[in-house]
Formats: C-alpha cells, sequence, structure tokens
C-alpha cells in the first residue's frame, strides 16, 4: 500500500472510528465548564453550564499523534449542545503524504467538506498551497448523523455518543445547526485543528422547527429564504460562530493573511 494512502486511512480512522485507547487529561463522564484545555496553547471558551465529556480518543501511528474530544451539555434531559474538537500533530515524517491525504478530506470528500454544498447557509475559505483556514455553516439532522450518515465510512463515528444517549436515555432535537472550523498550516506548526459545534436552535429563542429532515427543514440553504424567523435565528448563530472563528484563528496564531474576511461572509 502506498505511503499517502495509509496516512489518509490512519488519520481518518483517528477522526472518525477510533474509541479504544483515551485522551491524557479527559476521561469519560468528567464534568466541564469555563474552558476545555486542548493543550497549554489551545484553550476553548464554554458557553454557560456544565458540560460533560462524551467521546475520547488519541492514536500514535507512523509518527502521527491525533486525538478527538467531543463535550455534551443537556437540558431538561435533552442533548441541548455539543462541541467536538479534533487535533493532528502532523509534523513529523510523510509531510508531502500528509498534505495530500488533508486536502482529499477537506476538499475531496463528496459528503461534507469546505466547498460550496447547497445545504449550507455560509462557506467562507482561505487556501493557498497545503494551508487551509475554513468555517462552514449547516443544519443537520442529528438523529440521522447519529445513526445512518449519508457516508458510509462514518457509521461508527457516533458509537460514544449514542451509548451516552440510550444509557441516559436523552432526547435528541431533530434538526440542529453546526459551525465546522479547521486550520491548517505549515506555516505555523503543521498542526492540524479541528472544532465542530452543535446546538439546538432553541438556544436563540427559535421558532417551532415544523420540517425534521435536512432536505426539508426551514434551515436548510434552499429553504432558508422562505422563512424569515428561522433566518433570523440562523443569522444569530452565524453572529456567534463568526465570534468563535476568529478566537479560533486568535488562539493558533493564525498568520494575518490566513484569516477570514468575515465582512465579505455577510
Amino acid at each position: 500500500m502506498k505511503i499517502k494512502s495509509i496516512i489518509l486511512i490512519s488519520i481518518f480512522f483517528s477522526i472518525v472510528i477510533f474509541e479504544k485507547t483515551f485522551s491524557k487529561g479527559f476521561y469519560i463522564g468528567q464534568m466541564i465548564s469555563g474552558e476545555i484545555e486542548v493543550n497549554k496553547s489551545f484553550k476553548i471558551k464554554l458557553p454557560k453550564g456544565e458540560w460533560e465529556v462524551v467521546r475520547k480518543s488519541s492514536d500514535v501511528r507512523y509518527g502521527l499523534n491525533q486525538r478527538i474530544v467531543g463535550i455534551v451539555r443537556v437540558e431538561n434531559n435533552e442533548w441541548f449542545e455539543a462541541i467536538e474538537i479534533y487535533e493532528g500533530m502532523l509534523g513529523g515524517l510523510y509531510q508531502a503524504a500528509v498534505n495530500e491525504a488533508i486536502t482529499e478530506m477537506v476538499f475531496k470528500n463528496k459528503y461534507d467538506g469546505c466547498y460550496e454544498r447547497p445545504e449550507y447557509y455560509k462557506l467562507g475559505l482561505f487556501r493557498k498551497g497545503s494551508t487551509h483556514n475554513c468555517i462552514f455553516i449547516e443544519p443537520w439532522d442529528l438523529p440521522k448523523e447519529l445513526t445512518n450518515p449519508d457516508d458510509p465510512e462514518t457509521r461508527g463515528m457516533a458509537a460514544a455518543y449514542n451509548k451516552w444517549i440510550k444509557q441516559n436515555n436523552y432526547l435528541v432535537p431533530s434538526i440542529v445547526l453546526t459551525s465546522n472550523h479547521s486550520y491548517f498550516s505549515r506555516l505555523v506548526g503543521g498542526n492540524w485543528y479541528r472544532v465542530t459545534y452543535i446546538a439546538d436552535p432553541r438556544m436563540f429563542n427559535a421558532p417551532e422547527t415544523k420540517f425534521k429532515t435536512l432536505e426539508s427543514t426551514e434551515y436548510h440553504g434552499r429553504n432558508i429564504e422562505n422563512f424569515p424567523e428561522h433566518k433570523k435565528v440562523m443569522d444569530e448563530f452565524v453572529k456567534l460562530s463568526f465570534q468563535r472563528h476568529q478566537e479560533f484563528e486568535n488562539t493558533l496564531k493564525a498568520r494575518g493573511y490566513h484569516r477570514l474576511k468575515f465582512e465579505d461572509l455577510k
């Protein structure tokens, strides 16, 4: 097998499937508030409330050190917010192959990625060489994402979340809003960071979501202009997501010309 393919599989398995070993500093069931410290230089401020560590995984393979932490906040026995963080310390061997593998995952995945898709509400992207800085905002059909995502390769991804939901008899909202943040540059340490925020629209005093699938929901990119009250909610989420991405860029010390121009995305 070519080394590029091995690295791609290694990264992919770490992000999507690997649940048998765990990240240092976190344990399943741990409660966190205030902020989550990924490492000494990368911390994320948390919204108010208690957050539970539901997923954690780590992998060291082919000189690549990677880990994931997923936390969820519950209200009234229902999933309300979640954050999943991926850290890939990819500055070691096989850099050209790693760069190509990341490009395939971020820009050539036919199910999701940093390129225009009909369901997206906003997309911001800087890309030059192997560097990318990206945010995309979209709704999810959360039950489908947890149990039967479109991408068949990701169907083991939510095992930890599904186990936790079943054990606690938690309810899951049908439609959620998500922002996806990704930054990678060999010019700034060579590590890859991805953060996904998941929010129940009711966080923003949303009207009822009457349409419960991705294609039909009021928040879908093709539908949202027909639902002005839902669009107001999405715009509030977008404003918050842009603020979060600027904090993401600042924390990672993204170079000035790598940073997104949010005025162009409004």
